[in-house]
């Protein structure tokens, strides 16, 4: 029964890293006590891990999941890789590409996700021939992935000033706008009170005009009395003088 449903088990998602069947190790309850050490099942004949295994399972640590209470494991294979290994490899990456749908270009996380485990069962195929070129790999992984991480915190910072940027631009413009807005109510009443003070200047300059031309007037009709009074007496003291003496 055991074997039966060691073959029906379901990974918990598909990976192009190719792993062993998977394993199951206890129930929920005894997985303290028995830890992840790597278990086989009766009547399957007993064996210590390799030195390649154990490098395997360093560089790619095995699947552990819990269905119906019961403890599963799953490692990746240490079965050593063919040609058509590697050419099925290449067809399933297509496949899974094109199958969800990741971008050919641009930041994709489906895309660097699938290369991922394509890089990573590279890795599981090169180890096995050889452990030292296999953890080599592993330091040229874990830099790569060091270094997206790095751009990515990058990125990420970069973008957070950006929007902090867009926002103050923002709120800028609100006041900006506010500013404007009281300036122009501003002119609108200076311009009243410049248009007041015009109009108030002709009307003052109307009644000035007005009030010289009555002084005016007023000024000639009184130097034409004197200057008519001036010629009377004149002409009075004239006779005055002519008239002979008796």
């Amino acid at each position: 029964l055991q074997t039966y449903k060691q073959v029906q088990m379901i990974p918990p998602h598909n990976s192009l890293v190719k792993y062993d069947n998977p394993i199951l190790v206890s129930t929920t309850k005894d997985k303290q006590k028995k830890g992840s050490k790597k278990a086989t099942l009766p009547p399957v004949e007993k064996q210590q891990l390799t030195q390649t295994e154990d490098i395997l399972n360093s560089i790619l640590p095995p699947r552990e999941w819990t269905e119906d209470g019961q403890l599963w494991v799953q490692y990746v294979s240490s079965t050593p890789a063919t040609r058509l290994d590697v050419i099925n490899l290449q067809e399933q990456l297509d496949h899974k590409l094109q199958q969800r749908q990741a971008r050919e270009t641009g930041i994709c996380p489906i895309r660097e996700e699938l290369y991922a485990q394509c890089f990573d069962e590279l890795i599981r195929q090169v180890t096995i021939n050889c452990a030292e070129r296999g953890l080599l790999l592993l330091r040229v992984r874990d830099e790569i992935r060091m270094t997206i991480a790095a751009y990515q915190t990058l990125y990420e910072s970069s973008i957070a000033f950006g929007m902090r940027k867009a926002l103050m631009a923002e709120q800028r413009k609100v006041e900006m706008e506010a500013t404007i807005k009281h300036l122009e109510s501003d002119k609108r009443d200076l311009e009243r009170q410049v248009q007041e003070l015009i109009n108030r200047c002709e009307v003052i300059e109307k009644r000035e005009a007005e009030r010289r031309a009555q002084d005016e007037k007023k000024h000639l009709e009184d130097v034409e009395f004197l200057r008519k009074t001036n010629d009377q007496l004149k002409t009075n003291l004239e006779n005055l003088l002519s008239t002979p003496k008796k």
